[in-house]
């Protein structure tokens, strides 16, 4: 059993609550706009971190992070990317993997909207965290909880973040 701590959007911004949140969780994950290399460093110095770049991420973040990452942790096959759309309006690139290979659990960011649904046409869980930094358009800064355990993801927490 594995505990998860997902984000993205943190556009540079460190909030202490990261650390509270997380604080019983195994791994951290970023799906992208992490902002800054620094931010990164503090994420993977807290707990082993998984991350892919997003659109604002520069090169240094670039030459750290993939792209895409594609994992098994507990039986669940993880397919995670930045910019990745969601059920009936994925991205080009992401609906041929899905169409080829689909994981159980796909994860994106990049639109600032907390989403979680159930894509039936490629059986797999599509996740997108919403943002938990304060740069961009949404109103209230989120961060998602849950575990995976013997091919399962349970126990998803949405946590809200108050400035």
């Amino acid at each position: 059993m594995k505990k998860i701590g997902l984000l993205s959007d943190t556009h540079s911004y460190w909030d202490e609550k990261y650390k509270i949140h997380f604080a019983d969780c195994d791994e951290v994950w970023h799906a992208g706009d992490i902002g800054t290399v620094g931010l990164a460093l503090k994420f993977e110095a807290f707990k082993p971190f998984r991350a892919v770049y997003g659109n604002i991420d520069g090169a240094d973040l670039r030459a750290a992070y993939p792209e895409f990452l594609r994992f098994t942790i507990e039986g669940v096959d993880v397919l995670m990317t930045h910019i990745g759309g969601y059920p009936g309006r994925y991205d080009p690139r992401v609906r041929n993997i899905l169409q080829t290979n689909p994981p159980k659990l796909f994860i994106c960011g990049h639109s600032h909207i907390l989403k979680v649904m159930y894509d039936k046409k490629y059986t797999c869980l599509d996740i997108n965290p919403g943002a938990a930094g304060k740069y961009g358009f949404h109103k209230v800064r989120t961060l998602l909880r849950f575990i995976v355990e013997d091919g399962n993801i349970r126990d998803l927490e949405v946590i809200e973040l108050s400035d």
